[in-house]
């Protein structure tokens, strides 16, 4: 997906001597009428990506309410969580060349109708072999949304502007993603857990109705045909198995020929995706990116700090729980300072990132995180600290993700020609929700279904350890030398 010059029928603005101005986004730089309109973009499609990712955590709190609810295990509870992110992966990258041909307004109007249906959907479920679809139904539609938002917020910056815009997008993403649980504990406490799904539908609705009015259609010129198919297939199959093979291991035994075999499909089937998307007419994903280093190096980090993080969160509220015995609404209050800080942190984070290098920027947070885990794992017990430990734990947490997570959305982009912002946030988007697909799973495996108070705690001392490490171990690859210089791709049509 590449930056277009928009294609609507609104006037455009003219000189002083009536001559009609083009309507370029680099123009637009002096007409404060443009200016506002880009900043309502920005809101509007931000608002979008804000409900889209809240979904990607506020299940986490009601993981043991709607566990209780359908008298079901671990195991296959994971997967409420994991076919999100597996089917949100797997059509985000696809989405954005949809809406290249389609028109970005169009998808994203559909993106943001169909997630607010199957919202409901998933708040009503019977079942939860229907949630679970319902869940993979939302994800196709958070997918059409996510991509096709920055592609309508580009246009309408000037170049100078446009990392800013994108931070901006960015930290939105991460505070939805750190203020769900808080949100879905009290929504499970004053009404029941279908309203983690169910407050989607009017905010979904606002932002259709709005979208009408304010969005500008953009499509790019020339676009054809649909990105490969198989190549698709490809993409979403491979995390799945690998997925399956890690929650299944526990209760199948490791040794066991399904495990076994999961693993195998993982392993076969990626070089066999590589192949495919250097071969295939129209491929899922574009692999030239990959030869620019920072874009390589920060797309494998947003991998694995993105494990951790889903992993932490998850963890946060199944401890407090299992060995604390918090309600629910506890749990949520004892986390607050984790998107308290969060939303502090984000926006100064990426202006950071301008002064001081995503380099330096982002292994400051995984530092923190690390610190902030390691702590727990040492010092966790079964009776309540929450003063004295768990809420400088969660602030430190929170900063780490507040200075993480939009440092990687601006450091994604920052290599690349503005024509690759898009599919570049795109793809990087997609490596963070594989990401929270192998966390979810991993906990699972370390966890597992808790049963006594001190298996439990050991456990999660082991789980705490394992994250802690994987967050550092993502600031440590961000900061890899390049060994040879690669020039970055050439702008694409």
């Amino acid at each position: 997906m590449s930056i277009p010059e928009r294609t609507t029928s609104a006037p455009s603005p003219r000189t002083a001597s009536g001559a009609v101005q083009g309507g370029t986004a680099l123009d637009e730089r002096q007409d404060p009428a443009a200016r506002r309109h880009a900043g309502r973009v920005l809101a509007l499609s931000s608002f979008g990506v804000f409900v889209v990712f809240l979904d990607t955590t506020i299940v986490n709190v009601a993981f043991e309410t709607i566990g209780h609810s359908f008298h079901t295990t671990t195991g296959r509870l994971s997967w409420v969580l994991n076919i999100y992110s597996l089917v949100f992966a797997a059509v985000l990258i696809p989405a954005g060349r949809l809406a290249d041909r389609y028109g970005r307004k169009h998808v994203f109007l559909i993106g943001m109708t169909g997630f607010g249906l199957m919202s409901a959907l998933c708040g009503l479920a019977p079942s939860v072999t229907v949630l679970i679809i319902a869940r993979g139904l939302q994800g196709v539609f958070a997918a059409l949304t996510i991509p096709t938002s920055l592609a309508l917020i580009l246009p309408e910056f000037p170049p100078s502007r446009r990392p800013a815009a994108i931070g901006t997008w960015g930290t939105m993403a991460a505070a939805a993603a750190a203020i769900g649980p808080t949100l879905g504990a009290l929504l499970i406490k004053y009404a029941s857990w279908g309203w983690i799904f169910l407050v989607n539908v009017p905010i979904c609705a606002l932002v259709l109705v709005v979208g009408l009015r304010l969005l500008r259609e953009t499509r790019e010129q020339g676009a054809r045909g649909i990105p490969d198919p198989l190549g698709a297939v490809l993409i979403a199959v491979i995390p799945a198995a690998l997925s399956l093979g890690i929650v299944e291991g526990p209760s199948w035994g490791w040794s066991s020929l399904r495990v076994i075999a999961a693993f195998a499909v993982a392993v076969v089937l990626l070089p066999v995706f590589v192949w495919r998307t250097r071969t295939a007419a129209r491929p899922v994903m574009d692999l030239t990116l990959f030869k620019v280093h920072q874009f390589r190096l920060v797309n494998v980090a947003s991998l694995v700090f993105g494990l951790a993080f889903f992993a932490v969160i998850l963890s946060n509220f199944i401890f407090l729980q299992t060995v604390w015995h918090y309600s629910v609404l506890i749990a949520a209050l004892a986390c607050l300072p984790n998107p308290v800080m969060t939303v502090i942190t984000a926006r100064p984070a990426t202006r950071m990132v301008h002064t001081y290098g995503h380099k330096v920027v982002f292994l400051t947070g995984a530092v923190l995180f690390a610190l902030a885990q390691g702590a727990l794992a040492l010092a966790l017990s079964a009776h309540s600290h929450w003063a004295a430990l768990w809420l400088p734990a969660m602030a430190v947490t929170g900063i780490s993700l507040g200075i993480n997570l939009p440092t990687l959305s601006v450091a994604s982009t920052q290599p690349l020609p503005p024509a690759q912002f898009a599919v570049g946030s795109a793809i990087n988007q997609s490596f963070r929700q594989l990401g929270a697909v192998l966390g979810v799973s991993l906990f699972a495996a370390v966890v597992g279904t808790p049963g006594s108070v001190s298996t439990a705690l050991n456990a999660f001392h082991n789980a705490y350890w394992l994250f802690g490490a994987l967050g550092l171990l993502s600031g440590v690859i961000i900061c890899l030398p390049q060994l040879r210089r690669t020039p970055a791709p050439a702008p694409t049509a």
